[in-house]
Formats: structure tokens, C-alpha cells, sequence
């Protein structure tokens, strides 16, 4: 612990290229929480190092499952270790608790002085409060599923004193009792402001708090043993979520429709700021599409592409996602190299080269480059209504009608015989965790929703983890770390 934060303190703490902040120290700002004016732009801050984070957060919610692990075209693939669940002392991931505390200290240094500062408006410093008090909970809730026990730190870095700054990993119970208490910060701030903040879902809201809080306490419900009663707190924070709707799939993705009533919480990219990860990783190379035509047999040489191809979809996605009259069929395009057409696909064909994400492909420019700008949704109302079956049924109530809303608008007017009918607990789950697969896909969500699900349904559906190791559904942490702070301890069954 005392190596990341020797380094994170050598840092410049606020990254927004929009700032000129002179630091007095490596720790504190002369002066900064003086005016209404430098509150706002440590809060603009914290929005452009919370991006930083989003492909590790990717990663760790999707990479694991079941998803990746397919052809790659003349790419090399990326993250096989993770892909095959290959985790050990030696092969570590996201060392440094991913640099979390880094982020945290942004966060906990708003929370700390912001309240301090005289704000014209006392609504706008409160909804400033519950969005960083809703960050701060996400953050710990996607380290809690990470790694399970971890430090919990609330307060900003004043100094460095490392003797100070050496803190033993809290219980996962009470790393999810921080969690529950800042969302709960978070919704007494927002009070009954449902308002995005300058009309953007960029910003952290009180809707995302409760699609949080459903989410959370669901987990907290399943995995940590809360029952019935986090089930039923999750049911009525998803419940209140009113003013979002689905979209059809046409207004839906694509940098034109980012402002839909279908996202309540997104990351922002934007020319001249930054791009999206997803051409890097999940698209390729024109060069590699010349001769090579779509599943169809139209050819490829013209699409306009210039990323890389460094995770393969799995066979078993493609199988899963195969029916022509499901809109998600269209998550990605498939490529072949022999001009026939290949529908239904099928597995284990040598034709068939890879395969490249439709859902976040940007956009092509006056220069013709296509542009990785798009805004990528971390909540959703697809994601609501999900969650909200999953509460349902966990209680033992009838999660059909919401399965069907999510399928009635992937299948359109084909969705007569389509519909889904209630069946038992087991049964339900599954159905469940099969629509959130196909809604989901490549938006970081399968792995977490695999192990939330609990049982054996991340060892049933990921084939490179077996039972036996079920301790590596928490990652391990480094020698280094261990050897520089020892208040830590490695992570159980390692």
C-alpha cells in the first residue's frame, strides 16, 4: 500500500486539461477551497480522472467471463491470462488495488472541504455532494467485488506520514457497510432533485445512485448473505426509477443519440479530449479486412476501421446470439474470407475470421477516420429492469413481465413466441443472466453479473474456472505489496 501512494502523491491531483491549478504542495492547493469557482472545477476534475479508470473497470466486469477468447484476425489477443482465470501470487492483475485510492482521494478531498465553501446556489454544492458521494460508493463497490476485504479510506491525504497510511484490508461486510452508508449520503444530498447536472447524463445523478443502490444491495443480498432483506431495499431504490424508458434500437447507440432516455449514467469522450477504448481493442485493422467480405458474402474492403483486434467474441456468444430476428444479433459483424454467406453461424467454421463490435464503432469523420468518441453507458434502464427481475425473483416473485419489456423491444415486431414465461427460481435465474449476456454485451458487466447471480452459476457458465478454485473469484495482490506494507494480507486461498 505505502508503494502507490509514494507514487500517487508525486501527482499532479487535478487532470483536467480545462485547469491551471498551482499546487502549493504534492499534497494540498494554496488556496483552492477558497471560492464557489475552484469547487466546481475540483468537481469537473474528478470526472476527467474517474474516465481514467473506465477500461480497468471494463476489464474486471468483463474479460473473466465467458464472453472473449475468440479469433482475433492477424491480431495479437490481449489478457489470455485473464481470459483463462490464470491468477496466482505470480500473475497478478490490476496491482496497486488498480490505483483506486488514487481516485478516492479526489473524491474524499470534495467531500471533505466543498461543504466548507460559501455557494451561491446551496442546491447546486448539495447535488455536487450526492454525485461525488455516489462515486465514491461506485468505486467501492467495484472494489469490493474485485478483491473483497480491502482498505477503507474516507479521508483526503494531508500528509505523507507512511506510517499513517498503512491500514489493513476491512472485511468485505464492512468495506458493503461504507458502501450502503455513502449511497445513503448520496440520496440525502440529491434529496428530491431527480435534475441531471447541467442537463447531462455524464454526471452522476440521483437516478444513478439508486440503479447503484439496486445493484449493490442485491450483491450485498446474494453474495454476502443479507437475504431478503438488501432484496427487498434493491426492489424499491429500482422501483423508483421512473423517468428513464427503453429506446428502440435505432435511437440507441451512436454518438447522435447519447442524449436517449435510456442512459442514466455514462463516460464522456469527446474530440480533443479522449476516445473510447473499444477501437483499440474490439475492432481491427482495414488492412486486415482487405478480401474479406461479412457474413453475407458483401465485401469488407471499404469499411471504413482503423483499430485493433485484441479480444475475440467467444464461440459460445456467437452461438448464443445467433437468432436473425433479435436485434442484439447485430452487437457485432461477423467476417469471413471465402464470399459465401454464413447465416446461422457456425462453430468451428475456418472461414470465419473474427468478428467486430457494432456497439460503440463511433463515428467517420470529414477526414474519413472513423473517431472513437462515443459515450459509453455504465447504467442504463435495460440495466434497471434487469436488476429489478433479479430482486423480484430472488424474493420469489414473478420476474416475467420485466424479462419481456427487455425482449419485446429487442425483438420488435417479432417478438410474438418470443415471450418469456415464469418458471422456477433456478429457472428464472438463468433466463436472466441469458437477456443480460445479450444486452450487455462488451459493457463490462458479465462477470459481475455471473458471480452476483451466486451458486455455481460462474463455474457452470465460465469454462476456465472450476469450483475448486472458487477463491480466485477475488483477485489476488502482489509480493511487492505484501513486502511494502505489512498491515496486508494476501487474499484468501492464494
Amino acid at each position: 500500500m505505502k508503494k502507490y501512494i509514494i507514487l500517487f502523491v508525486s501527482i499532479v491531483f487535478l487532470i483536467s486539461c480545462e485547469l491551471d491549478m498551482k499546487p502549493e504542495s504534492d499534497l494540498t492547493y494554496n488556496g483552492f477551497w477558497d471560492t464557489e469557482e475552484a469547487a466546481k472545477a475540483a468537481h469537473v476534475g474528478i470526472y476527467a480522472n474517474f474516465r481514467n479508470y473506465h477500461s480497468t473497470i471494463w476489464r474486471m466486469g468483463e474479460v473473466r467471463a465467458d464472453l472473449w477468447g475468440g479469433a482475433t484476425f492477424a491480431n495479437s489477443p490481449s489478457d489470455l491470462d485473464l481470459i483463462e482465470n490464470n491468477i496466482s501470487t505470480s500473475i497478478v492483475y490490476f496491482s496497486n488495488w488498480a490505483n483506486f485510492y488514487g481516485l478516492l482521494h479526489y473524491i474524499n478531498d470534495f467531500i471533505k472541504n466543498a461543504p466548507e465553501v460559501e455557494f451561491s446556489n446551496e442546491q447546486d454544492l448539495n447535488h455536487m455532494l450526492g454525485q461525488v458521494y455516489g462515486l465514491r460508493a461506485f468505486v467501492y463497490y467495484t472494489m469490493v467485488k474485485a478483491w473483497g476485504d480491502v482498505p477503507i479510506s474516507t479521508e483526503p491525504l494531508l500528509e505523507v506520514d507512511l506510517e499513517t497510511l498503512k491500514k489493513p484490508r476491512a472485511p468485505k461486510t464492512e468495506v458493503m457497510n461504507q458502501i450502503k452508508s455513502d449511497i445513503a449520503k448520496s440520496l440525502e444530498y440529491f434529496g428530491n432533485d431527480n435534475s441531471l447536472w447541467l442537463g447531462k447524463t455524464i454526471y452522476w445523478s440521483k437516478a444513478a445512485t439508486l440503479a447503484l443502490k439496486g445493484d449493490a444491495f442485491i450483491w450485498s443480498g446474494k453474495v454476502l448473505g443479507g437475504g431478503n432483506a438488501d432484496f427487498n431495499e434493491a426492489k424499491s431504490a429500482l422501483e423508483q426509477m421512473t423517468e428513464f424508458e427503453l429506446e428502440s434500437y435505432s435511437n440507441l447507440w451512436g454518438q447522435v443519440n447519447e442524449n436517449n432516455l435510456e442512459f442514466i449514467f455514462t463516460v464522456d469522450y469527446q474530440k480533443d479530449q479522449a476516445s473510447n477504448f473499444y477501437g483499440s481493442w474490439t475492432t481491427t485493422r482495414a488492412v486486415d479486412l482487405v478480401n474479406l467480405t461479412d457474413e453475407h458474402g458483401n465485401p469488407m474492403d471499404n469499411f471504413v476501421v482503423n483499430g485493433l483486434s485484441r479480444y475475440g467474441v467467444s464461440e459460445k456468444v456467437l452461438l448464443m446470439m445467433d437468432d436473425t430476428l433479435d436485434q442484439r444479433r447485430n452487437t457485432f459483424l461477423r467476417v469471413y474470407d471465402d464470399g459465401s454467406v454464413h447465416v446461422p453461424f457456425q462453430a468451428g467454421d475456418p472461414s470465419y475470421q473474427g468478428s467486430i463490435l457494432n456497439k460503440f464503432l463511433g463515428v467517420i469523420g470529414d477526414d474519413g477516420t472513423r473517431w472513437d468518441y462515443n459515450n459509453v453507458p455504465l447504467y442504463r434502464y435495460a440495466d434497471v429492469l434487469l436488476l429489478l427481475a433479479e430482486a423480484k425473483n430472488n424474493l420469489n416473485e414473478d420476474p416475467s413481465e420485466l424479462i419481456n419489456l427487455v425482449r419485446a423491444r429487442a425483438y420488435g415486431d417479432n417478438f410474438t413466441g418470443h415471450e418469456y414465461i415464469n418458471g422456477t427460481k433456478a429457472e428464472n435465474t438463468q433466463a436472466i443472466l441469458d437477456e443480460r449476456l445479450k444486452e450487455f454485451f462488451a459493457e463490462g458487466k458479465r462477470w459481475w453479473d455471473l458471480v452476483r447471480a451466486g451458486d455455481n452459476y460462474v463455474f457452470e457458465e465460465v469454462a476456465t474456472l472450476d469450483a475448486d478454485e472458487a477463491y480466485k473469484i477475488y483477485y489476488s495482490i502482489s509480493e511487492s505489496m505484501l513486502a511494502n506494507d505489512p498491515e496486508l494480507k494476501q487474499t484468501d486461498g492464494y
